[in-house]
């Protein structure tokens, strides 16, 4: 693995464990800051799409499981929601 892919690794494995921080906060009630973790997602798309084919997949596996994780993040965020009435407005 070339020094991109490696630096590439352990930011995907930081966000990783930011979406599982997140779920902590947000199961105990607390309001969630996503900046970093949108940061670290970003970087990592961005770094990746410049990577030699062979490189990126290298890191498919770690990718997807972030996204699973993005993906239960966004669920725990929508069901923190209050449900919203015809007009769009939470009620």
């Amino acid at each position: 693995m070339n020094g991109s892919a490696a630096l590439v690794r352990a930011e995907l494995e930081k966000a990783v464990s930011l979406v599982g921080a997140a779920r902590r906060l947000l199961a105990t009630g607390t309001m969630v800051d996503l900046a970093a973790l949108e940061a670290k997602v970003r970087f990592v798309c961005e770094t990746v799409a410049a990577m030699e084919r062979e490189d990126g997949r290298r890191l498919v596996g770690v990718m997807e499981a972030l996204i699973a994780d993005l993906d239960g993040l966004a669920a725990a965020i929508h069901d923190r929601q209050p449900p919203l009435d015809g007009s769009g407005v939470a009620g």
